[in-house]
């Protein structure tokens, strides 16, 4: 199973990086905020998930794929199907 963060982890604009076996992969959250607030405005925030394979590290790597979904817990758990399908 792959673990992937909750949506408050990325709502917070953190990345987060992980791996399976040989599957290694980077979850980058684009966030926007609500007009003339702090808010995070989910609707419109999105996460980026790229995948690769092998022992070295993003910077080291070549991407395979990536894929953007949007930031629901819908598109978490397809995020997670999309990675698990790779794996």
């Amino acid at each position: 199973m792959i673990y992937i963060p909750t949506l408050h982890t990325f709502a917070m604009n953190n990345v987060f990086t992980g791996s399976h076996g040989n599957l290694r992969f980077r979850i980058a959250p684009k966030v926007e905020k609500l007009p003339g607030s702090k808010e995070v405005d989910m609707e419109n925030s999105t996460i980026e998930a790229e995948y690769w394979y092998g022992q070295l590290c993003y910077e080291k790597s070549t991407v395979e794929e990536k894929q953007i979904f949007p930031m629901t817990e819908d598109g978490c758990a397809a995020l997670k199907q999309w990675l698990e399908s790779k794996a």
